[in-house]
């Protein structure tokens, strides 16, 4: 199949929260989506369905980024069904099975969430940014994107959670390695750091931050909509920010400014 004439994005774990709120945002941006997830196609045909409303060209990958070949036939899959791929938002995550003590966490729940987190973004960035050099080589105007959806764990340290921070971590550390290995391609890579923003996977802490955000805790004292995530991440890929590859950006609502 020839290559699309629009530019193609990857976001992971996109059927649902914030990784949805990236490919709508996208979508009505004119890219072509790749979106991903692990459930069964029949069961995100509604999620299509709304992101094609806006005239996308939208097709579901189910894989698991955590193993390899399933990131290997995906990437497989895009390359034959849309010829290119410009940007990939590394957005696919898991809180833990169960917030525990570090003095008590569960070595297996530790290799499930590092899997997910980190593991398997990482090397699917490798995958894609092979593929974006070989784009870059063939085509000097070509220009890839990649951003890495962290949280602000990567900087706070929750002790319930330790697993979940230390990946978030990584994923920063990962955004400074990649931004710097493939500065000479003009592979720009960005990391987004999310705050408090209501999700399925804050369904269970919601009171916890509602009596937080009451008392303080960011500067804007609201729940984050899933929609602010999304134009950050489609301000990062628009090419209108340059010369800030490596960058983090905050969507936290003030909550990391340090204050006394």
């Amino acid at each position: 199949m020839p290559p699309v004439s629009k530019r193609v994005a990857l976001v992971t774990g996109s059927t649902r929260g914030l990784g949805l709120a990236i490919a709508e945002q996208l979508a009505a941006d004119g890219f072509a989506l790749a979106i991903n997830g692990r459930r069964p196609p029949d069961d995100i045909a509604p999620v299509i369905e709304r992101l094609q409303a806006s005239g996308a060209k939208v097709l579901y990958f189910q894989a698991d980024v955590t193993d390899a070949c399933s990131r290997r036939e995906m990437i497989d899959e895009i390359r034959q069904l849309f010829g290119r791929l410009d940007v990939l938002v590394n957005n696919a995550g898991v809180a833990p099975n169960e917030r525990a003590d570090i003095l008590e966490a569960s070595e297996e729940s530790f290799d499930r969430l590092i899997g997910i987190n980190l593991k398997g973004p990482y090397f699917l960035t490798q995958l894609v940014a092979n593929w974006m050099i070989e784009q870059r080589k063939a085509d000097n105007d070509f220009s890839g994107t990649i951003v890495n959806i962290s949280s602000i764990s990567a900087e706070l340290a929750s002790v319930n959670r330790g697993d979940y921070c230390i990946s978030k971590a990584g994923i920063s550390m990962a955004t400074k390695l990649w931004a710097t290995r493939l500065a000479e391609y003009g592979i720009q890579v960005y990391e987004v750091r999310p705050g408090i923003f209501r999700t399925d996977m804050t369904d269970g802490v919601q009171e916890k931050y509602d009596k937080l955000l009451a008392e303080g805790l960011t500067l804007d004292p609201r729940w984050g909509d899933p929609a602010e995530l999304g134009r950050a991440v489609g301000l990062l890929v628009s090419g209108e920010l340059s010369y800030a590859t490596g960058n983090v950006l905050n969507i936290d609502g003030g909550m990391m400014l340090p204050r006394l």
